[in-house]
């Protein structure tokens, strides 16, 4: 699903985000609420970037990347976190792109998420190529998700990858451990 987010555009770079695990619904401008086998899950489009809930028997997870006035967590390269029986990993990447090459990321992605099932895409107002997008899917037991923030300004595009799964040794649940 692809729309244009009605809100005002703010100069924000890449640098600006922040990670935060177990926060509060934050409010929305396009949400997409999804269930793949059992697992309900929630993508948000925030004025300031995405926002994941996932739900699944005992398993509750609240995802934030976005720019968060206050945060001391900024943007990791990478988290792992063990959690009441389940697993939780994020990666993310910063790509610095030539403004030809960043266009045509930028398009080939939109693309991608507004023809899938599962995607969710945003167009900032102001430029076509500011926008967040976030793809999920189900995958050998796991819930995985993945999300990219482009800032044209700046030829900047953020890409992160999340998977949460049951923790090796505990009790059996739907969801499966995650694979090292």
């Amino acid at each position: 699903m692809l729309t244009t987010l009605q809100t005002t555009y703010t100069d924000t770079r890449a640098a600006d985000l922040a990670w935060a695990l177990g926060r509060d619904r934050l409010p929305a401008l396009a949400v997409l609420n999804l269930e793949l086998n059992g697992a309900k899950l929630e993508l948000r489009l925030l004025g300031a970037s995405h926002q994941v809930l996932l739900e699944e028997g005992e398993v509750v997870c609240s995802e934030t990347v976005a720019c968060m006035p206050g945060s001391s967590t900024p943007l990791p390269l990478g988290v792992a976190k063990r959690m009441s029986g389940w697993e939780y990993e994020f990666a993310a990447r910063v790509e610095t792109l030539s403004q030809g090459s960043f266009a045509g990321r930028a398009q080939e992605l939109l693309a991608l998420v507004a023809d899938h099932p599962n995607g969710l895409a945003g167009t900032f107002p102001g430029s076509p190529h500011a926008f967040t997008a976030m793809l999920a899917q189900r995958h050998e037991g796991q819930v995985r998700w993945r999300t990219w923030h482009a800032y044209p300004q700046e030829g900047q595009l953020v890409a992160t990858r999340t998977r949460v799964g049951v923790r090796a040794g505990a009790p059996a649940g739907a969801l499966q451990p995650v694979a090292p």
